[in-house]
């Protein structure tokens, strides 16, 4: 169990730098997240999904730290360790993690596990909300951002999150964190604002 945790202790590390540090101050808990930095990808799906909302006559969202740390763990998880199935669908976490797992069904009955994510993992202190995509696809960054952007159009739940409509209508997202990894994307969005910090595109 031991070398279990020290191996996956040392594949996260790989992969992002570092688990979120934290330091404390006063009564409260500080998460002291790594840098972070977008691929190719990533910047593509940001791009575009606002470029759709100004279409729409919405205002673009702002990129932030926080949620974008919380979706790049999320596609990592996805991919290796594979919470989804027929059962739990993409908004599922594992237990391989220092996170809270669940199996997100399709009756929303662990919307919280979803919504809790944020506060989990950083300092970010309102809710997330998540919409997800998947292909096996080999495709390039510029092409996997238009199909991914294409899915979440042409599925009526998806579109209402990006847009605003029906149940979100009154909502207005001032947050976006964008994550890609191994044909995983995900967007996450966010009521609150953020304190602008500088994203760059990741060094190949």
């Amino acid at each position: 169990m031991r070398l279990q945790i020290q191996f996956f202790s040392l594949l996260f590390l790989a992969l992002f730098g570092t688990f979120p540090t934290f330091s404390q101050e006063t009564d409260s808990i500080v998460k002291v997240l790594p840098e972070i930095c977008l691929s190719e990808t990533e910047q593509q799906i940001f791009q575009k999904v606002n470029e759709y909302r100004v279409q729409h006559d919405l205002k673009a969202v702002a990129l932030s730290k926080s949620l974008t740390y919380v979706a790049q763990n999320h596609v990592w998880d996805l991919a290796v360790n594979n919470p989804a199935s027929r059962r739990c669908n993409l908004h599922s976490w594992s237990s391989n993690g220092p996170w809270s797992s669940c199996c997100y069904t399709e009756d929303h009955k662990e919307a919280e596990c979803m919504w809790n994510k944020p506060k989990e993992l950083t300092n970010y202190p309102g809710d997330g909300y998540e919409i997800a995509y998947w292909t096996n696809e080999p495709l390039s960054p510029s092409r996997f951002s238009d199909k991914a952007l294409l899915g979440w159009k042409q599925s009526t739940e998806h579109n209402r999150v990006i847009l605003n409509k029906a149940e979100w209508q009154s909502v207005e997202w001032n947050a976006m964190g964008v994550g890609y990894y191994l044909g995983y994307a995900v967007i996450w969005f966010g009521t609150l604002s953020e304190e602008e910090q500088e994203i760059h595109l990741c060094v190949n």
